[in-house]
């Protein structure tokens, strides 16, 4: 679950994070009022889950009242394009409204899993404030690790020898050490996957101060901190994502052609490999699981004829736990209750597989049915070369 980053400046100062004095504001009048209370020059800042705000025009600098008012004017309310918004953008419906830093130089400090070694990794840059993804493949060298044995935890040498390889000035190491700690016992406390300031400030009294914050809390964690659920934010989430988890259903927005309703993990990903090799592209992710009921495959299929970009489904079953005559009588219901104007291609195998089938043969829609995977592959590559 991804958070906002006045959230997670406020979770920052509970640890010892350093931060900069600062506001939420929801209207141009409490943009002002927060600015009046918190002294200029100041940064205003608009709150989506996205990255590239400031090259978007989502931080502005203001240094009198009437800055901050048009800035205020001109973000709420108003989509903002970023690299990672996509061309229809992110409403703003929030403001950070912050005391500007006296910066000397940006640094990179992020917390995340590495996942081949199963241990957390802390990573430090000199090259703050820019995209460390591009920083990392261009010069890997500029990127400094430090791997956290499970036992033990990030040691306290660790952390200062990190920020003593950063080549900062000596009156900032210390602070800085102390700064990747607190940064790393947030991480571990509240069950994040990705703990990221971007950048880092050394301020002019050598000081460390997080400018920007970013925090992804693991979403299987979360049953450990209710107070942390509530910071979700549905307006910032796929609407059909949001659907399908009321549904207890696990489903990704992609932005391929086919739509994909499967049962297992494996398999969805197997099935997402079949069509990119006949040429389609995935749409979604959706595992309805084992324990599926017909009334979650009739959401479930629902959900993926809602999705516009969809020229095409492929329900790909290996019937177990959740049988085969149980997914197609939910497919039906939602068929009956839904405009299909797309190819449905169906491929089911194990228990009352022939069940199924029949329910669906007599139906009276318009089903496809594979007898295999290499016949449900041609089907769906002829459903996408006619639909395009």
């Amino acid at each position: 679950m991804r958070i906002h980053e006045y959230q997670a400046k406020r979770l920052f100062a509970e640890y010892g994070v350093p931060i900069a004095p600062s506001r939420t504001a929801e209207s141009v009048d409490d943009a002002v009022k927060a600015a009046e209370t918190l002294g200029y020059p100041l940064v205003v800042k608009a709150q989506i889950h996205a990255g590239g705000r400031g090259k978007g025009g989502g931080i502005v600098l203001a240094s009198d009242r009437d800055g901050v008012r048009t800035a205020a004017e001109r973000l709420l309310g108003k989509p903002l394009v970023t690299d990672q918004t996509g061309p229809s953008g992110r409403i703003v419906r929030k403001l950070l409204v912050e005391r500007a830093a006296q910066i000397e130089e940006e640094l990179y400090l992020g917390l995340t899993i590495d996942r081949s070694q199963r241990r957390i990794v802390v990573m430090a840059s000199r090259s703050g404030g820019v995209d460390i993804e591009e920083t990392a493949r261009t010069d890997p060298a500029a990127v400094l690790k430090e791997e956290v044995d499970p036992p033990f935890g990030l040691r306290p040498f660790q952390a200062f020898r990190l920020a003593h390889r950063l080549g900062i000035p000596a009156l900032s190491v210390r602070p800085v050490a102390k700064a990747i700690r607190a940064l790393y016992r947030l991480f571990i406390d509240l069950d994040c996957t990705l703990a990221e300031i971007n950048p880092l400030a050394i301020t002019e009294d050598g000081s460390p101060l997080a400018i920007d914050a970013k925090l992804n809390l693991d979403d299987n964690g979360l049953f450990r901190h209710p107070d942390l659920r509530e910071l979700r934010d549905l307006n910032e989430e796929d609407p059909l994502e949001v659907e399908a988890a009321a549904a207890n259903l696990n489903y990704v927005k992609m932005s391929g052609n086919v739509g994909c309703l499967v049962n297992g993990a494996g398999l969805a990903m197997a099935t997402m490999d079949l069509i990119k090799h006949v040429g389609a592209e995935p749409a979604n992710f959706l595992d309805v699981g084992g324990g599926a009921t017909a009334e979650m495959i009739e959401k479930g299929f629902r959900i993926l004829l809602s999705d516009p970009d969809v020229r095409a489904v492929f329900i790909n079953i290996f019937g177990g736990i959740l049988r085969c005559d149980l997914l197609a009588e939910g497919v039906v219901a939602a068929a009956k209750k839904t405009e299909i104007d797309v190819p449905v291609i169906v491929r089911l195998e194990g228990t009352n597989v022939e069940e199924g089938r029949r329910i669906l043969a007599e139906s009276g829609l318009k089903f496809e049915t594979a007898a295999d995977l290499k016949e449900a592959a041609s089907l769906v590559a002829e459903a996408v070369k006619e639909e395009g």
